[in-house]
């Protein structure tokens, strides 16, 4: 889930050079707070016990 949320942060606001740590920081935390506000969710396309099976017998 994690990854996922990194991906999505590259895509929504680090597709760029950022100029130093505190930018960094205040921008990862305004993107943050929007996400949380707007109570974005996880989109799970499989179930727990589907992502457990072992890919090569799919």
């Amino acid at each position: 889930m994690a990854e996922s949320e990194r991906a999505v942060l590259a895509t929504q606001g680090l597709d760029r050079r950022i100029p130093d740590k505190a930018t960094l920081i205040q921008e990862v935390a305004a993107w943050q707070d929007n996400r949380n506000r707007r109570r974005v969710k996880a989109d799970w396309q499989f179930t727990t016990d589907e992502a457990r099976v072992k890919p090569k017998t799919l």
